[in-house]
């Protein structure tokens, strides 16, 4: 049985664009270019994807005005401006959602916990002492809120996720599965050959509209909090280490590593697999290409990279060899030579120039 079905002009509504066709042909879902059927509606999202888009079979395309006049083979469509923003806006409405509300048996919840009457607490979730969970917020199963642990409102938790250390949850937050929001930091005071653990007395603190994936670690601070300001996304296998501050709208992809009392300004970008060391400066509008290794302070807007990009097998092996050749010269020596080689160079276009 479907459970979504619009008419094409409700749709139009939702993304404020223009109907062009039949208004009440009735559509089931959204649907790629190449998977679309006849109830089913689809994006082109620019015009590389025209050639798809005239061999789909989708019974309406969101497009542009300019994509629409070179569409022949299509009669229904949205016009908007953007047709992947229109796109993203209509997944919320496809959506299977979910709707119930209350609170099951094999919950446990501390007596001085606070849960909103239209909350959704799941089976076997943990509610410890003094914890609060705001309206219309929903905990999948399985969860643990340790104690002092606060939600708020339009929350969705995903099974198996652990908030701990006091953590505080604003509003429209989304946590997917396995995560731990709050856990131990990785602080240890090194003495006479032995590690020292400090234990971690901040906490986390995550703002408005901020999505985190799944299997990933978020550590409390050691005295002042890892905070996550608003609009942040994460990616799934991700860690934040503690006293770790990240500024407004940035986007972290999977299995980046972000080390202790870092600050990441607002608007940045990390692509997968970026290693940042600990105690250092972002700034704004920064993005880093995937696997980048950040040592150092980065003071200007702009994108930076590191490390090397894949070669054929017998060209990487050649060029680690010239790498630790290079190595082994002393860079005053290359520096010399350079010098040389720019003399040279200037002496023979001296001497060219004179014979003319």
């Amino acid at each position: 049985m479907t459970s979504h079905q619009f008419h094409l002009d409700e749709l139009a509504q939702l993304v404020q664009g223009e109907l062009i066709g039949q208004s009440d042909l009735v559509l089931i879902g959204l649907s790629s270019l190449e998977q679309a059927q006849s109830q089913h509606i689809s994006f082109v999202n620019g015009e590389k994807y025209l050639q798809e888009a005239q061999a789909s079979k989708a019974g309406a395309l969101i497009v542009t005005a300019a994509l629409k006049k070179q569409l022949s083979n299509h009669y229904n469509f949205i016009v908007v401006d953007n047709p992947y923003l229109a796109f993203a806006i209509l997944t919320h409405h496809f959506e299977d959602k979910v709707l119930k509300r209350g609170i099951e048996a094999t919950a446990q919840i501390a007596d001085s916990a606070i849960i909103a009457d239209n909350a959704y607490i799941g089976h076997y979730v943990v509610i410890g002492e003094n914890c609060v969970v705001g309206d219309d917020t929903v905990i999948q199963s399985h969860v643990q809120l340790d104690n002092h642990v606060e939600v708020g409102k339009n929350c969705f938790i995903d099974s198996h996720v652990t908030i701990t250390g006091k953590a505080k949850i604003a509003n429209r937050v989304r946590i997917h599965a396995n995560t731990v929001i709050g856990g131990e930091g990785f602080g240890f005071a090194p003495y006479q050959g032995k590690w020292n653990r400090i234990v971690q007395l901040g906490s986390v603190q995550i703002g408005n509209d901020v999505r985190i994936g799944s299997n990933c670690s978020i550590d409390r601070g050691a005295l002042d909090d890892t905070i996550l300001k608003d609009g942040v996304i994460i990616d799934n296998l991700v860690q934040i280490a503690h006293n770790v501050v990240i500024g407004e709208n940035t986007a972290i992809a999977a299995k980046c590593g972000i080390a202790g009392s870092t600050v990441i300004g607002k608007n940045c970008i990390l692509a997968g697999a970026c290693g940042i060391v600990g105690h250092i400066k972002i700034a704004d509008n920064v993005t880093l290409t995937g696997m980048s290794m950040v040592t150092g302070n980065i003071l200007e807007a702009g994108t930076y990279s590191s490390g090397m990009g894949i070669l054929e097998n017998s060209k990487w092996k050649r060029t680690v060899v010239r790498l630790r050749q290079l190595a082994d010269v002393p860079l005053t020596k290359i520096v010399k030579q350079l010098d040389h080689m720019q003399a040279q160079i200037e002496q023979l276009e001296s001497t060219l120039k004179s014979r003319k």
